[in-house]
Order: C-alpha cells, then sequence, then structure tokens
C-alpha cells in the first residue's frame, strides 16, 4: 500500500514532488510526462466543445495535500485552489488526524433525487393515491429509460410524494424519484427519468408536469465522517492543549447559535470539499448549493461539523453532509484535468471519493478553527499576500521560498523587500541554479537543552527537546567536486577534489563523503535552516544529520538511524572537539530526551501531555563550543570537587526536571530552570547579554528562563505559560530573534 505521509513536501520543486507522486503510486509515468512537459490539463479545443463562446482557458493552481488516512487506506488528495493556505492547513491537519488513527467514513447509497412537480390538480391527496398505485409502473418505466444503469447495480429505487400549497392557494404535487446512480453523478440519468416519465404522471393524476428536473440537496446521499485527536497533538504556537480544544468547541457552538458566523466556519469547510471536487471535474456548485440547504433543513442555518470532547479529554470532530459526485460520464471523459485528479486521489467509486472529499472538509475545518483560535487566520493570508508579491516581483523559482519567508519575517510584505532579499541570497557572485538531475532531501531537528548544560559532558543526565524540521538538506549529483550553500548561514562554497576548503561545514562534507566512500563523487547540495549557527541550538549536528540523511536517499544506501546518529556524532567531534552526544542523539531521533553519555541515551518514557510553552531567543552573540567546553574542562580540573558536585546537582535537575516536563507541572520546571541557570553562571558560561535576556524574560512573564546550549553567547530559553506572546514581543522589542518549536506552525509538512 503507498504511504501518503509525505514530509516537506512543500519544499520540493515541482519536479520532485511529481517525481515523489509516481515513485509511491499516486501518479502514472504517463500522466507524470504530461505534467512535466507542461502540457495544459485543458487543451484549448477541448475546452471550446465542453462550452460555448470559448476564447481561453482560466488557470488556476493544481495541488495536492498528503498524510491523509481515510477507513486505514492512504491518500493524496488532489486540490485546485489559488489560496496556499488551503492546502498547508489541510496537509497539517491531516497529519495530525493521521497520528490519531485517521478518519473512519460512512455513507448512504449515492442516491439523487429527481423532481417531477404537477399542478392543476383540485384533490392533492387523491392525486398521491393516484400515483401511489401506480409507483411500480412508474419505477419500471423509469429503469427501462436507463438500462445500462440497471447493469452497473443502479437505477431508480424508490417514489416520495409530497403536497404544497403555493401562494395563490392552488396546490401542487411533487413526485420524488429516487435513483441509485452508482459512480456517475447522475444529473443527465436523473432528469431524462424525469422527462421520461413526464406523460404518464400527467396521465395518472390529471394534472399539468411543469417542472421534472433532479434536486441538488442530495440528502439521500450522506456522508458522516468522524476522527478524534489526543489532547497531547492539540498545543499550538504555545497555547496548551486544552485552550486548543475548548476554543474549537467554543468556536463551533458559536456557529450554531449565529448564522453570520456558520456561513463562515461552513465557508471553509467548503475551501476543502471544493478544491478536490474541482481536481476531479466534479460539479462544485451543485455540491455548494446542496450543503448550505442542508445546513439550513432545521429552520436555522448551523455547523456542518460537531466538535466534542472526550471523557479522557480528547477532541472528536464530526461532518455529516450530502455529497453526490462522480468518477465517470459528463465532462470528466473529455477533461484530462479530472482524469488526473481521480488517478492522484486513488479512488474506486464514486462512494470512496465522497468519502474522502468529506473527510477534506473536516481537515480544513480543524485547520481553520485551530488557526482562528491560536495565532489567528491572518498568518496565512500573509503567506498568501507575499507569494503574490514574490510572483508579481519576478522573484526566480529557487529563491521564491526564501524570499517570501523573508518577507513574512520581517513584516515587509513589499516588492522592494523582495528584490532585497533576492539580491542579497546568492553573494560572492556564485547564483543559485537550480539543481539539475534527481535530487532528495533529509531533514534533522535542531535542540533546546532545558537541564544540564556541560553537567552532559561529564556523564550526567541533560534535559532536551528537539526543534522540528530545523534543518532541511536537497542534494543532487554534478560531474565533480562539491557545491554547498546556506544562504542562511552566508555559506556559499564551491571546491573540487583538489582545492578543498578546511574548516566548517566543509570539512564535516570531507568526513562524511569519506565514510560513506563517496570522496570521488560530485554533488551538489542546497541547505536551509531556521536555526542560526553558532547559537547554542544544535545546529551543526542537524545540518549534518540533513546531509546524511539526503545522501541515503539519493544513493539509496539503507543507513540506519543509529548509523546515521553515529555518523553524526563524529562530526560534532570536528565541530566541538568533546560532544556530549545530545545535539546528534536529538537532530537523528527527534524526540524529547533525558540523556547521559553513559547510557547511550535514554527517551522519556511517558508522552508529553504538549509541546511546553517555550520561547527561544538567539543572542546574535556567537558562542565556542568547543572553547566553552574547553573552559569548563580547564576550571574543573583546578577544582574537581566542587565541579562534581555542581555538576551532580545539575544531573539531578535534569532527571527531575523530565518528570515535571512529563507531567506538564511548568511552576516546578520553571524552578529548576532558575537554579541551574545559577549553576551555570557559577561556571562562567553565561555572558551579560545572556542574563540581559534572562532578565527581560522573566520581567515579561516566564516563570523560568536561562541559557541553552554551550553558552559565551548563543541563545536562552524561557518557559511562559500563557505569556509566550508576551515575552516573544519583549524579546522581539530589543532586538533578539525568536525561533520557533515547530516550522511555520508545523501545518506545512
Amino acid at each position: 500500500m503507498s504511504n501518503s505521509r509525505i514530509s516537506g513536501l512543500y519544499r520540493l520543486s515541482v519536479n520532485d514532488r511529481i517525481g515523489e507522486l509516481v515513485k509511491r503510486g499516486f501518479l502514472s509515468r504517463d500522466a507524470a510526462k504530461a505534467l512535466l512537459e507542461g502540457a495544459p490539463l485543458l487543451p484549448l479545443g477541448t475546452a471550446d466543445r465542453m462550452a460555448e463562446n470559448v476564447i481561453g482557458v482560466f488557470g488556476l493552481p493544481f495541488g495536492i495535500a498528503p498524510n491523509f488516512l481515510v477507513n486505514d487506506k492512504d491518500y493524496v488528495v488532489p486540490m485546485v485552489v489559488e489560496e496556499p493556505s488551503i492546502i498547508a492547513g489541510v496537509s497539517g491537519a491531516a497529519r495530525i488526524f493521521r497520528n490519531s488513527g485517521g478518519f473512519v467514513a460512512t455513507s448512504s447509497d449515492p442516491i439523487l433525487i429527481g423532481q417531477i412537480q404537477i399542478v392543476g390538480v383540485r384533490d392533492p391527496d387523491r392525486a398521491v393515491q393516484s400515483l401511489f398505485s401506480v409507483q411500480d409502473e412508474l419505477i419500471a418505466l423509469a429503469n427501462s429509460l436507463q438500462p445500462n444503469l440497471e447493469k452497473r447495480g443502479g437505477g431508480a429505487r424508490e417514489i416520495e410524494f409530497y403536497k404544497y400549497r403555493l401562494p395563490d392557494g392552488d396546490w401542487t404535487v411533487v413526485l420524488h424519484l429516487l435513483v441509485d446512480t452508482r459512480d456517475a453523478m447522475g444529473a443527465n440519468i436523473v432528469n431524462a427519468m424525469c422527462e421520461g416519465l413526464a406523460a404518464r404522471v400527467e396521465e395518472v393524476c390529471s394534472g399539468n408536469v411543469v417542472l421534472r428536473i433532479l434536486s441538488n440537496l442530495a440528502d439521500k446521499s450522506l456522508v458522516k465522517v468522524k476522527a478524534t485527536i489526543a489532547l497531547a497533538s492539540l498545543g499550538s504556537d504555545g497555547h496548551s492543549a486544552e485552550f486548543v480544544r475548548d476554543g474549537i468547541v467554543l468556536a463551533t457552538d458559536f456557529a450554531n447559535t449565529d448564522p453570520y458566523r456558520a456561513a463562515t466556519h461552513n465557508k471553509g469547510i467548503m475551501n476543502g470539499v471544493d478544491a478536490l471536487a474541482i481536481a476531479t471535474g466534479n460539479d462544485w456548485r451543485a455540491i455548494e448549493a446542496g450543503a448550505h440547504a442542508f445546513a439550513v433543513k432545521e429552520g436555522a442555518y448551523r455547523s456542518l461539523t460537531s466538535w466534542s470532547v472526550e471523557s479522557n479529554g480528547d477532541l472528536t470532530g464530526e461532518l455529516t453532509m450530502p455529497l453526490k459526485v462522480g468518477i465517470v460520464g459528463g465532462s470528466l471523459s473529455s477533461n484530462p484535468g479530472a482524469r488526473t485528479g481521480l488517478a492522484i486521489a486513488g479512488v474506486s467509486s464514486a462512494t470512496e471519493l465522497a468519502r474522502l472529499m468529506a473527510a477534506t472538509g473536516l481537515a480544513q475545518n480543524f485547520a481553520a478553527l485551530r488557526a482562528l483560535v491560536t495565532h489567528g487566520i491572518q498568518k496565512g493570508h500573509m503567506s498568501l499576500h507575499a507569494r503574490s508579491v514574490a510572483a508579481a516581483a519576478g522573484i526566480p523559482d529557487d529563491q521564491f521560498d526564501n524570499v517570501v519567508a523573508g518577507m513574512i519575517e520581517s513584516g515587509d510584505v513589499k516588492t522592494w523587500k523582495a528584490e532585497e532579499l533576492a539580491s542579497s541570497a546568492t553573494p560572492d557572485g556564485m547564483p543559485d541554479e537550480p539543481l539539475t538531475g534527481n535530487a532528495a532531501i533529509g531533514e534533522a531537528c535542531a535542540k533546546v537543552i532545558l537541564l544540564g548544560e556541560h553537567a552532559a559532558v561529564y556523564d550526567r543526565h541533560v534535559l532536551a527537546l528537539p526543534i522540528a524540521a530545523a534543518v532541511t538538506a536537497q542534494i543532487a549529483e554534478r560531474e565533480s567536486g562539491i557545491r554547498l550553500s546556506i544562504p542562511q548561514w552566508g555559506i556559499h562554497d564551491d571546491w573540487s577534489d583538489r582545492n578543498r576548503k578546511p574548516g566548517g561545514a566543509s570539512i564535516v562534507i570531507d568526513l562524511i563523503m569519506l565514510q560513506l566512500g563517496l570522496t570521488n563523487r560530485g554533488f551538489d547540495i542546497r541547505v536551509s535552516s531556521r536555526v542560526p549557527i553558532g547559537m547554542g541550538l544544535g545546529s551543526s549536528a542537524a545540518f549534518a544529520v540533513a546531509v546524511i540523511r539526503a545522501l541515503d536517499q539519493l544513493l539509496g544506501l539503507k543507513q540506519t538511524e543509529l548509523e546515521i546518529d553515529r555518523l553524526a556524532f563524529r562530526c560534532e567531534g570536528l565541530t566541538h572537539g568533546t560532544p556530549s552526544g545530545i545535539d546528534n542523539n536529538i537532530a537523528t531521533f527527534g524526540e524529547p530526551v533525558l540523556y547521559s553519555r553513559g547510557s547511550s541515551g535514554r527517551t522519556i518514557p511517558v508522552s508529553l501531555v504538549e509541546i511546553p510553552p517555550l520561547v527561544i531567543a538567539s543572542s546574535g552573540i556567537k558562542g565556542d563550543t568547543r572553547e566553552m567546553v574547553a573552559g569548563v574542562r580547564s576550571r574543573y580540573e583546578q577544582n574537581e570537587a566542587l565541579y562534581t558536585t555542581i555538576f551532580d546537582e545539575i544531573g539531578e535537575l535534569s532527571v527531575a526536571g523530565a518528570t515535571a516536563l512529563r507531567e506538564a507541572d511548568y511552576a516546578y520546571l520553571g524552578s529548576m530552570m532558575n537554579v541551574c541557570q545559577g549553576f551555570l553562571n557559577a561556571i562562567e558560561v553565561s555572558t551579560p547579554e545572556l542574563e540581559k535576556m534572562i532578565h527581560i524574560a522573566r520581567s515579561a512573564g516566564a516563570i523560568g528562563a536561562k541559557l541553552t546550549g554551550a553558552g559565551g553567547g548563543g541563545s536562552i530559553v524561557a518557559l511562559c505559560p500563557g505569556k509566550v506572546n508576551e515575552v516573544s514581543e519583549a524579546l522581539g522589542l530589543a532586538g533578539y530573534e525568536i525561533i520557533r518549536m515547530a516550522a511555520d506552525g508545523d501545518q506545512r509538512d
């Protein structure tokens, strides 16, 4: 079975995304070739045959949302939509749902309703009785009009009758013909049946048939999708899991009370549903009409979703809506774009597509509500605006994402800023040309140490957390030599076998190439980092692991995680002299860890309740880990008894801190961080700048703050329950860089 969990997909080039879909079996090679060659998904000639007065083809982005698990089956969802935050939100939400077991979807038979309206009847009850007496005949007649539908297992199933008094006082009788249209949406089928029955209906009830057409309120074709999210997965951007959960429930209660809110709430659901409908050639306008009519069916316009809290504190979401879609017939056969979308979706029936569509709607609803109750919806919209500005400025593809990120980070989403970022991204006259040939991606975590710095070098415990997706390496083979580019660190090196550049990142690359037996091969290595170098956050280990993983994927080396960890540790030895081993451990395994060199790393045995409300800030002053470790070693040797006592205390703090972290006892954990900072100051690794940052954080509401890493510069970490925004703002206003625990809110995976 194909695996739809695709990490870092948004970082790949268009070509590489297509290649990934082919490799995983979601796209055929022929379809991939057409996309890679730039063939239009809808040729002009085909468009001219599909509609009237055609003068061109209007384009919209065709994207994919990975990570979906519906009824234990993996899906990649094709989406046609112009707003990037929709696909990003859906993908991130699907990943969160996936980690808690995925979606469970059920549905009724694919029934479409056809309506035949009869007027001119004096006695509506008698007319209904007359029609009821011949209903079997009418069903047989309807099926005789569509014999192929019966052969496929479908056909007219039932007839329902209704009577209404019109505004002028006259009665009208309405016959509902319920038709199982199987894998076709069925509009033409049902319309033809209704028109074919009209004469016989008039004859039976002595009335006049006026309208004979399908209804887009397909409430006989309902889909229900349900998913539960573990509480521990709900924390976001410094907000506790309980805060996010309760906010989502409250927002849904609001939508069920106020139609103005409900309209926007349901529009968010349809952002996901419509994008998949368009990508698969379905009538999104019909789906929209049916959904909104269903939302108001009970007399008041309400939310299509419900969110509730389970007895164990987990969050459960449900979506019930009418969805009548098709995978055959209509314009699907003539529209190559629709065929491509259906192939990517990998559905074998219209029922399966409807269930996937409902899951996409629920995912988008969760993503929107989670954003609203945390950082607000404008963050995603700012990304859209930045992308539009970058496109208008003509930013090249290879610089596009970095320029967009730079504009958002600076707050200046302007054309001049885009041009400035683009011009400064490639110093030394070394333009970053697009990677040629096949390229592979490797990703690694950085780290933040909560407790245990320096004591870890002396076999005491250290408590650390991963900074997710901190460093990403993209590597392709080249004819000869090594080309290395890390724009965020100001590194742009190009060297051949005869002209090696010593030191820094290049010597780490040399060691990796030597250990993997690649010294005679050429590689183009592009690295992107969202953590600064030399700031005590494990950037060098993350760099090594990301490069090793990318090479492993590119060349099929089949390195185990343990082998990657060991090689990264050797790289750390080049960089830091006497590494503790924590950086490469976190970079490789990406898990919270209570670590000591003697036990080769010991993971906290109980999962975290939530991502703790931390603020990480960089001073901008590089600390030299090798120098700091050597300085502590010298002072330890001069006063071994005192330093042994200090290291023992720091190690005990780490062990106790692991328990506090596991239980989210932030008051106790914060106190231990403050005590640990006192010890670190005592062994002379803190600095006036770090002490200033710690004071700012504590004054703004942090209950614990300390340096993180080797010290001598670098970064601080602050524990700030309920005060993440305030502490971040205070440090930001003081000129310090804030580093987030998760990339981009962790929604764009």
